[in-house]
Order: C-alpha cells, then sequence, then structure tokens
C-alpha cells in the first residue's frame, strides 16, 4: 500500500517522499489508519518491520498548530540508541510541521540540556523510563496534558526492570488517553499491562508468510559508522561476484552509492522509481546482458526483475522489513544455483536489528571478519600472475616477442621487463582497494561465544548510602551503553559502592560509556572490581538483585503505588 492511499497530509507525505519511502510496510498499512482514528493497538511487531514509522507518523499527525509547547505524546523506549533514533525519525516527518517540537531524554547524557530542551517547550518526548522519572522528580517534565502514551518494545523493557517505572509513569498521565504497545512477544507481563492501562485495544500483528531459501548462505559484517561503502568496496574486490545486487531504502542512497561505485571503476548503476522508464528499461537490460555486473536498487524497484545468473546480493542498508530481506536474498539462489548474501551493519544497534531479522526468517546469518587490504592485494596479485602464466601457456602474446627482443638490446634483462609489466598490472587492478583498518573481531551478544561465562565485575562509586537501588543501576547501564538488560549479570549493593557483572569483552566499552554518568543524582566512577567474592562478616548488609530486588523496589516507593502516594512520596518531592 501507498502512503498516499492511508489518508495522511500533505505535510507528512512531502516528507515522507524526501526520505526516499515509497511503500507502506505490512504493520504501517495496518498500524498507521487505526492510530490516526485514536484507537488504543497492540502492535505484534519484531524490530525492522518498520514499526517507528507505524506509530511515529501518526503521532506527528497528532499534533497541531495551536497544542502550544506543553507535552502531547510521549514515547517510552527501553535503550538510549533506540530513544535516539526514533526522535530522528519524528524529526524527519515533521520536517514540514514547524510546529512539532521534539525532545530525546535518556540517561548517559547532560540532564541540563535536556532541562534546557523541555523548558524550550516539546509537545513530543521520546525517552528511556530512568531519564523520565528522573525529569518527573525534578519537575522538569509535565505530563498533564499528554493525550497518548506510546510503548515501544515493551517486551524488553520489562525484561530490564522497568515495569514499576512505567506504571508509575502512567500514574501521571491522564486516564482519558491513547495508549500504543508494541512488542515482539505477548508474555503474562505485557498482557496485564494492556489490560491495566488500555480500552478495547486492537491487536495488529505481521505474519511470516516465508522462511529465506536453504539455497543462499548468509553473512554478514559488522564494520565502523561511516564506512559502509569501503566495506561494500572491498567485498566487491575480493568476492568479484559476476553479477550481484545492491539493495539500498532510500532512492537517495541509490543515487549517492552509484556514484561513488562507478567513480572507483565499477560497472554499476542505479534502479528505483523517480527514474524514466526508458532509462530502467535500458539499465535492467545493460545488467541482463552484462554490460553491468552490479545493480543498485530499493526494495519496490526491484520487483519483477527476472535475473537467474545473480550469484551475490548485498544489503548495504538493513532492510525496513523483514520480508523485504526475504524477498532481496531470494534474487540469487535461483534456478537450482546457489547464491550468497552479505550484509553490512554498523554498530550494536543494526546487528542487533539484522538479528530480530534472522529470528523472524529462521535464518542462520553468520558473522565474518572483513578481507584485509593486505588480503585483497595478494589475491588480486596472484589472479593476475595466473592470468600471465596462462597466457605465456596459450601463446597468445606471441607476436610481442620482437619488442621484448628490443628492450633486451637496450640492456633491460627479462626478469625486469617481465616484474614491471607485472607490477602495472597488478596497480591497475588494486589501485581501487581502499585503506581500511581491520576491525577486531568478537563475537557479538547474543551469539556463540560471548555471554556470562566469560564475565567480569565493575565497581560503581554508589549504595546504599546514596539510596540505590538494583533497577537504577541496571537502566544506567543500558542507557548508557545500549546494551541489553539482558546481558548484565548479578547487581550487589554494598553501603558504599556497587558491583555489577559484566560479559569480558565490553568491560572497557562499559567503563568508557558510564565513566561520568549519574545514578539517581550521583554522578558515579566506575573500574574494574578488585576486592574477593567471599566476604567477611562485616559485609552482611549487602543486597543480591535477584533475591532483594523487589523488596527494595517497595521501599524506594514507600509502599504506595496510588498516583497521590506517588505524588507525595519523599522521591518526588
Amino acid at each position: 500500500m501507498l502512503f498516499s492511499d492511508l489518508g495522511l497530509s500533505d505535510e507528512i507525505l512531502k516528507a515522507v517522499e524526501k526520505i526516499g519511502y515509497e511503500e507502506a510496510t505490512e504493520i504501517q498499512a495496518k498500524t498507521i489508519p487505526l492510530l490516526l482514528q485514536g484507537r488504543d493497538v497492540i502492535g505484534r511487531s519484531h524490530t525492522g518491520t518498520g514499526k517507528t514509522a507505524a506509530f511515529g507518523i501518526p503521532a506527528v499527525s497528532s499534533i497541531q498548530k495551536g497544542d502550544g509547547n506543553s507535552v502531547r505524546i510521549l514515547i517510552l523506549c527501553p535503550t538510549r540508541e533506540l530513544a535516539m533514533q526514533a526522535c530522528d525519525e519524528l524529526d524527519k516527518f515533521s520536517d514540514f510541521m514547524p510546529w512539532v517540537k521534539t525532545c530525546a531524554v535518556y540517561g548517559g547524557a547532560d540532564i541540563d540540556r535536556q532541562i534546557v530542551s523541555l523548558r524550550r517547550g516539546a509537545n513530543i518526548v521520546v525517552g528511556t523510563p530512568g531519564r523520565v522519572m528522573d525529569h518527573i522528580n525534578r519537575h522538569t517534565l509535565k505530563l498533564d496534558n499528554v493525550r497518548t502514551v506510546i510503548l515501544d518494545e515493551a517486551d524488553e523493557m520489562l525484561n530490564m526492570g522497568f515495569r514499576e517505572d512505567i506504571e508509575t509513569i502512567l500514574g501521571f498521565v491522564p486516564e482519558e488517553r491513547q495508549t500504543v504497545l508494541f512488542s515482539a512477544t505477548m508474555p503474562e507481563p505485557i498482557m496485564a499491562i494492556t489490560e491495566k492501562y488500555q480500552r478495547n485495544p486492537v491487536v495488529v500483528g505481521v505474519e511470516q508468510k516465508s522462511r529465506t531459501v536453504d539455497s543462499v548462505e548468509q553473512f554478514y559484517f559488522d564494520v565502523p559508522m561511516g564506512r559502509k561503502t569501503d566495506a561494500l568496496q572491498m567485498l566487491l574486490l575480493a568476492y568479484e561476484p559476476k553479477l550481484s545486487m545492491i539493495f539500498c531504502n532510500t532512492k537517495k542512497m541509490v543515487d549517492e552509492l552509484s556514484e561513488q561505485l562507478v567513480s572507483k571503476g565499477f560497472r554499476a548503476a542505479g534502479l528505483h522509481g523517480d527514474m524514466k522508464q526508458a532509462s530502467r528499461t535500458q539499465t535492467l537490460n545493460a545488467f541482463k546482458s552484462g554490460r553491468l555486473n552490479i545493480l543498485i536498487a530499493t526494495d519496490v524497484a526491484a520487483r519483477g526483475i527476472d535475473v537467474d545468473d545473480v550469484d551475490a546480493v548485498f544489503n548495504y542498508d538493513i532492510p525496513q522489513d523483514c520480508e523485504y530481506y526475504i524477498h532481496r536474498i531470494g534474487r540469487t539462489g535461483r534456478a537450482g544455483k546457489s547464491g550468497v548474501a552479505y550484509t553490512i551493519a554498523s554498530g550494536r544497534r543494526q546487528v542487533s536489528e539484522l538479528m530480530d531479522i534472522a529470528r523472524y526468517t529462521k535464518a542462520h546469518i553468520e558473522r565474518r571478519e572483513l578481507p584485509s587490504r593486505d588480503e585483497v592485494m595478494a589475491a588480486k596479485a596472484n589472479a593476475v600472475t595466473e592470468a600471465v602464466k596462462n597466457c605465456v601457456m596459450s601463446g597468445k602474446y606471441e607476436r610481442y616477442a620482437e619488442q621484448v627482443a628490443a628492450l633486451e638490446a637496450e640492456g633491460f634483462s627479462a626478469e625486469q621487463l617481465a616484474a614491471a609489466l607485472l607490477g602495472m598490472k597488478i596497480s591497475a587492478e588494486t589501485k581501487n582497494v581502499p585503506e581500511f583498518i581491520k576491525p577486531v573481531f568478537r563475537p557479538n551478544r547474543g551469539e556463540k561465544g560471548s555471554g556470562k561465562s566469560g564475565s567480569v565485575k565493575v565497581e560503581i562509586s554508589v549504595g546504599r548510602a546514596n539510596k540505590i537501588a538494583p533497577n537504577f543501576v541496571l537502566g544506567a547501564l543500558v542507557d548508557a551503553t545500549g546494551m541489553a538488560g539482558k546481558n548484565f549479570g548479578k547487581i550487589d549493593i554494598y553501603d558504599r559502592f556497587t558491583t555489577v557483572e559484566v560479559p569480558e569483552a565490553d568491560k572497557e566499552h562499559i567503563i568508557d560509556s558510564m565513566t561520568g554518568t549519574k545514578i539517581n543524582g550521583q554522578k558515579i566512577k566506575i573500574k574494574l572490581y578488585e576486592g574477593k567474592d567471599n566476604r567477611d562478616s562485616k559485609d552482611k548488609d549487602r543486597r543480591d538483585y535477584r533475591v532483594d530486588r523487589k523488596r527494595d523496589f517497595k521501599r524506594q516507593r514507600h509502599g504506595n503505588h496510588n498516583t497521590a502516594g506517588r505524588r507525595n512520596s519523599k522521591r518526588y518531592q
């Protein structure tokens, strides 16, 4: 379904066109009309199905010119990275609506800047539960005029221990509101929230229609931010597919990538919906005939392309929709042939999205190391050497023996001439190999080889004396690092410090991310824990995260769960 068929305003449609989206995904087509009607919705949707636009477009559409600067939409996300991403998307959707003002609030960032932004006025606030609670506590975020609350990745927020925070936050929002919930799974705690806080919600799901084909091997590469094009170039040079397709999410990216690859000497061309039919036909014919061996396309533009000899597919962008991934890699491995699909990801969030797609499609997507520059250069040199040997054996260039003899007569040896000619050919073949520092390979969280078996403890410089509860610590870790709550182990709270089990492979990232952050308003220091696991009797005050978490929560809440009690508790004074 096209976005123009969803009853959206001209301002939204112009923004969507500017972004480059051509067609609504399944979850968008089902959800947007319901949210525009003001219905409560439960969206059963994995990451990678386009759910940010599914709730973001109606959220932006609901803001009217006369709404002023008070908060009308509140969006809760489990991690700061997701909150930042959602806020960026909302800014794009509201590009032609200057009266829409967004603000992202999350831990691990300067709260004073967020306070300034909130005071300037924001009618859409996107935040993590812990930081939203902090702003409520400081009276810098007022939710009296909120019309819509959106819980994004609700199951993940519950896994991270944010249930009581969410319920507390909802206690500050008017009861007459629209409540929207997106979750990949529907465990009992999720159902309890929907029953308590939603009114006759409509359940919207995305069904899995098919799975990826077994004849296609699937790999991915995790590369540094901003180096995707270099990585793609390295892969094209290393694997040398005879015919390949590269997929991007937007028409703009297709144009930019086409220009960059052509400038590096690749026989590539782009294909998207803005091209005239004559240009599209010409490009497709050139690709089918082999005059072009690289076709760069959007998902919609690639539909209907019937080429059986594509031996590799590259996902330059992570697909918007899991079904798009299935369609993309289905372009190779056809007509009884084998194929290979490569996905280039940058950063934890994109890798996480790809793993969600893997679970949805029931596919095994194996991580690989990117080939190094030296490896590609050596392979190119070997290929040139083999080609020269074949030419010598075939006698194809014997007619040039006279020129060689003339050069030898001038004092050049046959070895010198051969080395010079080989060097010229190898240099021409390798001139476009990018300078690329080979990233250090280590398993991502959730993959084989990672996990709590390789864990260490970190020490955080706040404890019981600072009125710290386990969920404060866990929320701060998740906000600061972008990691999922399940990656952290046992949390032990002492009088003056707290220890947390963390994956050993991530210890430096965690320490760097947490340094200088605040927990419950206290600026913290963090380092590797150097103490002993076996404590003496002086440490009987230790609180175990798994055992005492619920009791500690209640103590922080003063045992009161009604709205008036929360407003009058010491935590909110």
